[in-house]
């Protein structure tokens, strides 16, 4: 019996070639943008979930509560908490405590090459050894307990070991690191084995911290690195209750009774996903959103199967008839029907699996994702679940319809709209397709929009032709003849020396006090030390006063215009002479000049209250503003001099305008995934309208010949046969409109400054639609209209 249902199914699906290949090209083109999203957010949903203890693990995080009401969120623990929470925890459980480098140089002996350097900016950190009793790693060689219990110790992963040993044994041979410390390899681990946020290749025991940045009080509640985290790992989720209470009695104890800092314990499965602290990568309502189109671009595709098996239903009419007189059930006609469904849809698939693993390396360079496809239990079950929805949602409609012809009306030759469902069904499903796609290209023009705002934005400062070059610290003589030496060079206009650029992801700041008031102000100040050109270079605009004049400490302040409002004062001369007392400097000082607001994030926060001041030994970077006529020779001339001053260390200059690009990376890769949704969706679109054109074409054959005969024009008859769809396109929008602009409106609350939303915004999306829509329709119904009519009325 299924080999006769089989046989059947092939024959007709060969004998309607056209109607075929279309399903196939929907149903595939839907499946493949099905597939690569499912294989976005499941890349997201896996992370660190390879960890045994995944459900057990937790951060320790931080809120601020401000005076003022405000909240600020941070994923950093002080050193000192991981030793505290050890002491209190119970047997089995266990605290770790891990500091990220942000840059990081490493220098060996290669035989045959002498000493090599390389830096990095990401993948090594220091931990302690109780890090590998909370994360779960494969030890090649070494002791897990003891590999990284002394100073001066270092372990690789097999990777990270072979990209600087090559084949060679690195068990016990010396490293230097950023041309300070000598360390021992201790150990060797197996490279993770699935996606994780902690991707680290480079372990150096954290006993090797002080003596690589004797600045690092280890000791010290207060110091709050941005680079510092402690993790947990429960024995059960119920140990989990006594944590909160621990962590309150430890904040008491070293930040006071009343403290501004709430510390929490945060589950590994949230780190992912909160964006508000450093270290968050998507927030999952968007990970779903994105989900929502995947799932809408099959919904589409099997729409277009509906509209089409219907349309083909007047044409398969006497074939039902003949079958069910020779007996056969609706049941098996159904059952015959559904086959031929499933035929199609694994087709579909197959071609969809193929598509996908072409289109897979670009897509994966496209997002900056390492999107990989995964043959295990989730994606057998997320495949069955899709061939089963494709088949039940777009066969078992047109299947049941088929399978309920009376017999003597389709061996007549007298089916009517309504026997095989009507137009009603088919436009509603048009519509949704409509409404669909509309809405996709109204997402797709506003966060271009914004996208655009963005670039565009004055930010407060010049972020073109300036190149930024980390360098050492605690050597303020050495930063100031480099910068010296660049000064003389013509391609050069201006350099400065300084800790951060105008904009960075971190916020550095904290209490001051303002003129003569005893107590500190509500609202931390953000601080940017610098020496005086940083405003020359930065191009950062002073709207009052004058600037800094040259020093290597603290001695005054230039303010930003945030701050003056904050304050309360509307002249912006008024603050010139005011004093200001910084937690760091211990005396207050005199504000002597006001700039114009610049960003000191991305756009996504609101600008606040910030102070430019020198202090030579934090001095970590230099931002040098180019001339702009020839680049490559401008950084080959700073190569030149750094070699002269800085010979052991690794020059790796970065522009500004690059670095502050990577803030809206995830909203860049948006905008693309949303655009490509966007296209996908009117094409399987298309390809639906195009079935309902058919439908109706095939339904008012006679009525078109009728009409040639009368004297029609192809003009009129076009627009007879377009209106009812064009008439789709308009209720598509009128639903689309409130829906898009909702929608929208909340994603852009994730922006401090953002696009307006436009009107024409939405008149563009619908114009397009129709355009679309009127192209479609047009191709078919001119092509019925130039039939001659004779053969038009011969067709019944």
């Amino acid at each position: 019996m299924l080999r006769n249902y089989l046989k059947t199914a092939w024959r007709s699906l060969r004998y309607q070639r056209r109607y075929t290949t279309l399903n196939v090209l929907g149903l595939t083109i839907g499946m493949t943008g099905g597939l690569l999203i499912f294989l976005f957010v499941r890349h997201h949903l896996s992370t660190d979930r390879h960890q045994a203890k995944f459900d057990r693990i937790y951060r320790i995080v931080y809120d601020q509560h401000l005076p003022d009401g405000s909240v600020e969120y941070a994923a950093e623990a002080p050193w000192p908490m991981a030793n505290a929470l050890r002491s209190s925890l119970a047997s089995g459980q266990q605290a770790a405590f891990l500091s990220m480098n942000r840059e990081l140089t490493l220098s060996l002996n290669v035989p045959g090459q002498g000493v090599k350097q390389f830096l990095m900016h990401a993948g090594s950190a220091f931990v302690e050894p109780e890090w590998f009793n909370v994360f779960d790693y494969r030890w090649l060689t070494g002791n897990p307990k003891t590999a990284l219990s002394q100073p001066n110790t270092i372990v690789f992963t097999q990777s990270w070991a072979s990209r600087y040993f090559g084949s060679s044994n690195p068990i016990g041979q010396r490293v230097r690191l950023n041309d300070k410390v000598d360390v021992t390899v201790t150990g060797v681990l197996a490279d993770p084995t699935g996606v994780t946020d902690l991707d680290l290749g480079i372990f150096i025991s954290a006993a090797t911290l002080p003596t690589l940045k004797p600045e690092y009080n280890v000791d010290d509640w207060s110091v709050l690195n941005s680079t510092d985290r402690v993790f947990v790992v429960f024995t059960d989720a119920r140990s989990l209750s006594g944590l909160q209470t621990t962590l309150a009695r430890i904040t008491t104890q070293n930040y006071g009774l009343k403290p501004m800092v709430n510390f929490q314990a945060q589950p590994l499965a949230d780190v992912h996903f909160d964006v508000k602290r450093r270290g968050g990568v998507i927030r999952s309502s968007m990970l779903w959103s994105l989900a929502v189109v995947g799932l809408l671009l099959v919904f589409t595709a099997c729409i277009n199967f509906i509209n089409l098996a219907t349309a083909q239903a007047l044409r398969r009419g006497k074939e039902v008839g003949v079958r069910k007189t020779l007996g056969s059930s609706q049941r098996q006609l159904a059952t015959q029907f559904l086959i031929e469904t499933g035929i199609i849809t694994l087709g579909s698939l197959l071609l969809a699996g193929l598509l996908t693993a072409l289109l897979l390396p670009l897509f994966s360079s496209w997002t900056k994702t390492p999107v990989h496809v995964y043959l295990d239990a989730q994606t057998s079950l997320f495949l069955m679940a899709l061939i089963s929805s494709v088949i039940l949602l777009a066969g078992g409609y047109p299947a049941l319809v088929l399978s309920r012809l009376k017999p003597i009306l389709a061996l007549r030759g007298k089916l009517t709209a309504q026997a095989v469902g009507g137009l009603s069904l088919r436009q509603l499903l048009v519509g949704v397709q409509f409404v669909i796609g509309q809405l996709l290209l109204i997402g797709a023009i506003i966060v271009t929009a914004q996208m655009h705002y963005i670039q565009q934005a004055d930010i407060g400062f010049q972020k073109e032709n300036i190149v930024l070059v980390n360098l050492p610290t605690g050597q303020p003589s050495t930063q100031q003849a480099f910068k010296n030496e660049l000064r003389n060079y013509p391609t050069v206009k201006e350099v400065s020396i300084g800790f951060l650029p105008p904009s960075t992801p971190g916020m550095y700041g904290g209490p001051f006090k303002f003129g003569n008031r005893a107590q500190e102000e509500k609202f931390p100040i953000r601080e940017r030390f610098a020496d005086a050109d940083y405003l020359n270079t930065y191009g950062l605009t002073l709207i009052a006063g004058r600037n800094l004049t040259p020093s290597d400490t603290i001695k005054e302040y230039v303010v930003n215009e945030a701050l003056v409002r904050k304050l309360g004062i509307r002249d912006p001369q008024r603050i010139i002479g005011q004093t200001m007392q910084y937690y760091m400097s211990g005396v207050a000082l005199p504000i002597v000049g006001v700039v114009k607001d610049f960003h000191l994030q991305s756009l996504h926060e609101a600008v606040q209250p910030c102070f430019i001041a020198a202090r030579a030994d934090l001095y970590r970077q230099a931002g040098i503003r180019l001339a702009g006529q020839d680049v490559p020779q401008s950084l080959r001339q700073i190569e030149q001099s750094w070699q002269k001053f800085y010979p052991n260390q690794v020059f790796d200059p970065t522009f500004l305008d690059g670095t502050l690009a990577q803030y809206y990376e995830m909203e860049t890769l948006i905008s693309r995934l949303v655009d490509t949704a966007s296209l996908v969706a009117i094409l399987i679109g298309c390809l639906g309208l195009y079935g309902l054109v058919t439908f109706v074409v095939i339904q008012r054959t006679k009525e078109i010949g009728v009409r040639k005969v009368l004297g029609a024009s192809v003009t009129s008859l076009v627009a007879l046969l377009a209106k009812d769809f064009l008439k789709l396109v308009l209720v598509a929008f009128v639903i689309a409109v409130p829906l898009g602009w909702y929608l929208m409106n909340q994603w852009l609350q994730g922006f401090a400054y953002k696009t307006r939303v436009e009107w024409w915004y939405f008149g563009l999306a619908g114009l397009a639609m129709l355009g679309v829509a009127l192209v479609t329709v047009s191709f078919h119904s001119i092509k019925a209209a130039l039939v001659n009519p004779v053969q038009s009325l011969k067709s019944e």
